[in-house]
């Protein structure tokens, strides 16, 4: 069909392709691929743009860019169109910060409805800042020189690791307004833009599995410390963020994003330094450990891996991914290994865990 090796077809050759082989074909797909073949108006079908179609781009976007034609896709940025409500730049705003392609900016433009609007986030952050903490100890946060500190009954203790739900909850726990702060931060200016783009439903998925990679990380490898805080959600969206910044670097045209991201890495070696200081400082009621620093590192390697592919793929299935199901095997094989180290290496080791409260 393209004895030339031009890249191109023309579009009677590509329906004939379509009449002879439409019956092996999804019907949403074979109905993109006629949309693809009338909205061309140079006769001819490029080959990568069927690829495109073909792999895995979600039949609702790809047709509503097909059907909107080459005159669309080829008119000026959506960074230079004018005119502009307040809600509208708001949302072109966030496609800039978070989206690397253009189609994929003016699509989240053209369809963004604001409902659901991103109630996860927000939801964690109001949680994690009012809890039932003063409650214990007359405060929003938990003061980790305080020793009261460990009877709180949402934070992770390794000789509590029984009670499963400490391995999520301890989130809503802080060390200090410090702490606290600095996850606030991030969750709303990173965590919030990424949810109305890629929907609650990823995003609490790359958030609860670094919030659980991280508590698990600290019973593998810190095995004495108990650990509080959100770090580990939070270092798996931002990580997941900077990443896909960085591998998208030419298609990124969000303002300043070098400076961007110095700072957003300043913040989180500020807050991961801060958490390796109070690991190792000596505790003021001994034998009650400081908080573990591992949760940190925890929420990075998923974000690096399981949030990279989530935020790479916009309206893409991910289970037409390699990658993804590699990640997720990986992740899954150490959540396995982690549960059989919790429950044999703590009594074959014989470590000498802090009392329990």
């Amino acid at each position: 069909f393209d004895p030339d090796n031009t890249g191109y077809i023309s579009t009677e050759k590509f329906r004939t392709l379509l009449q002879r082989h439409g019956s092996e074909l999804d019907p949403h797909k074979l109905e993109v691929l006629l949309a693809l073949a009338d909205s061309n108006s140079e006769g001819r079908i490029c080959y990568q743009d069927f690829v495109n179609l073909m792999s895995n781009k979600r039949s609702n976007s790809f047709r509503q860019a097909i059907l909107q034609g080459n005159r669309r896709l080829c008119s000026k940025a959506l960074l230079e169109e004018t005119g502009l409500s307040l809600s509208q730049r708001l949302i072109r705003h966030v496609a800039y910060e978070t989206l690397p392609r253009e189609i994929d900016r003016k699509w989240y433009y053209d369809s963004y409805t604001c409902c659901p609007p991103p109630w996860f986030m927000i939801t964690i952050t109001i949680v994690a800042f009012f809890l039932y903490n003063g409650v214990v100890l007359d405060r929003f946060v938990l003061q980790v020189t305080h020793p009261l500190y460990l009877k709180n009954a949402l934070l992770y203790h390794p000789q509590l690791r029984a009670q499963a739900w400490r391995y999520l909850t301890y989130i809503f726990m802080h060390a200090g307004i410090e702490h606290l702060g600095l996850n606030v931060v991030l969750q709303l200016l990173v965590g919030v833009p990424l949810e109305m783009v890629h929907g609650a439903a990823r995003i609490s998925f790359v958030y609860v599995a670094g919030v659980v990679a991280g508590s698990l990380a600290v019973s593998v490898a810190d095995m004495t410390a108990p650990v509080v805080g959100s770090s580990g959600g939070v270092y798996a969206l931002v990580s997941a963020h900077l990443a896909n910044i960085v591998m998208n670097w030419s298609g990124m045209k969000c303002q300043f994003k070098l400076l961007r991201m110095a700072v957003a890495l300043i913040c989180m070696s500020f807050e991961f330094g801060r958490a390796v200081w109070l690991r190792f400082h000596p505790s003021a009621y001994p034998p009650c450990p400081h908080p573990s620093f591992m949760a940190h590192l925890g929420g990075v390697m998923v974000g690096i891996t399981l949030g990279v592919i989530i935020l790479r793929n916009y309206e893409q299935r991910l289970q037409d991914q390699t990658l993804w199901w590699i990640f997720l095997s990986i992740y899954v094989i150490f959540v396995l290994f982690a549960i059989f180290w919790n429950i044999f290496a703590y009594s074959l080791l014989d470590l000498k865990l802090p009392p329990p409260p």
